[in-house]
């Protein structure tokens, strides 16, 4: 992407770090957000993820100024900004609807920031067009709004989001209302994008393969609590909870018994001999599909891996992965990803069958069991 350094400097100085402590939402006796702290480091990608009315957009629209908190302090470097009006905090802000002018063009979409500012129209109209250079749309600049495809506004309204130089952006879903494959491709556009322009931006959404995809850090909130924040890596391979590891990929828990020794056990077979805790909690195992093994028939069994044997009860081609569910003793129920290339042929494998599956012990995630 052209014209970035034009328009912003590359390093973090021209960022702002966000910190956000004890903030208290409520609607009537309902808790939009309890209590949240937050810091987001000057120049990060923050993604605040989370379910439908779990309190994300909220926590971003109390950032962006378009709601009062209840209690609380959101700083903005080390300036407070509770009382401070949206259009005095100088964020960027991309919406879900792009809520770009139909009666404008794209220029004059992408320079009405300026206009409100009073830039005077050479430099508003040089800056403008250096914005859409940066995201590839140069050469749509007087066509209307409703000429463009869905991928092309949701540029016109990036580059709107940044033109006036914000040290913060601002994003509240803003590829949902975009097909799967355009989405996908946008996501990477829109981290290379950052990573150039190096801007602090809080990014709110509820698919968790974005958040994976785009992110430096996610905040899984729930209830209005944010359940755990971390890089995607943590999130993915260290949840805290059975609601982070089951919104966050795919997965299956199946609670542990102890045996006398305190050992953490399932079904005759020893989880952790070294459990997380001598204080009698309960725990559970997390499982990720893809990190299941078949185990071929007369197979030895590798100390190094437990086993579990259950009978396919679905079995779904789903292109370059193949999904089974498989039932264990106990009424559990384990996912499993095949890979669909031709050299792993799946066709033996039908609902009813018999299976052996196998999981590294390097693949256990425990997490502690809510009582």
């Amino acid at each position: 992407m052209k014209g970035i350094s034009k328009i912003v400097g590359k390093d973090n100085t021209t960022s702002l770090p966000i910190s956000i402590a004890s903030l208290t939402k409520k609607y009537g006796d309902s808790y939009a957000l309890k209590s949240v702290s937050l810091e987001v480091k000057a120049g990060e990608f923050l993604t605040l993820l989370g379910p439908s009315g779990s309190g994300k957009t909220t926590l971003l629209m109390a950032i962006a100024g378009f709601n009062r908190p209840d209690a609380g302090s959101i700083q903005f470097g080390k300036i407070e900004m509770i009382l401070m009006p949206p259009h005095k905090r100088e964020v960027g802000m991309v919406f879900q609807s792009y809520a770009l002018f139909p009666h404008m063009s794209v220029f004059e979409n992408v320079a009405f920031p300026l206009k409100l500012r009073k830039v005077p129209l050479p430099q508003r109209r040089a800056r403008a067009l250096e914005a859409l250079e940066t995201v590839q749309l140069s050469q749509y600049a007087e066509r209307q709004v409703d000429q463009l495809s869905g991928g092309q506004r949701q540029r016109v309204a990036l580059a709107r989001a940044f033109v006036f130089r914000p040290r913060i952006l601002l994003m509240d879903e803003p590829l949902s209302a975009l097909d799967k494959k355009l989405r996908e491709q946008m996501q990477i556009e829109l981290k290379q994008l950052h990573r150039q322009l190096g801007v602090t931006t809080v990014y709110v959404t509820h698919d968790q393969r974005e958040a994976l995809t785009m992110s430096d850090r996610i905040a899984v909130i729930n209830e209005g609590e944010i359940a755990q924040i971390g890089t995607p890596k943590q999130i993915y391979n260290a949840p805290v909870n059975a609601f982070v590891a089951d919104f966050i990929g795919e997965s299956s828990v199946i609670p542990l018994d102890r045996d006398a020794s305190g050992n953490l056990v399932f079904s005759d077979q020893i989880v952790s001999s070294l459990a997380p805790d001598q204080s009698g909690h309960a725990w559970s195992l997390v499982i990720r599909p893809e990190r299941l093994t078949l185990v071929k028939p007369g197979s030895k069994q590798i100390v190094e891996e437990l086993v579990f044997c259950g009978v396919i009860s679905e079995f779904v081609f789903q292109g370059e992965t193949a999904l089974a569910l498989v039932q264990l003793q106990g009424n559990y129920t384990l996912s499993i990803r095949f890979n669909t290339k031709s050299t792993e042929s799946i066709e033996h494998l039908e609902i009813g069958q018999q299976l052996s599956l196998s999981l590294d012990r390097n693949d256990i995630i425990l997490i502690p069991r809510a009582t």
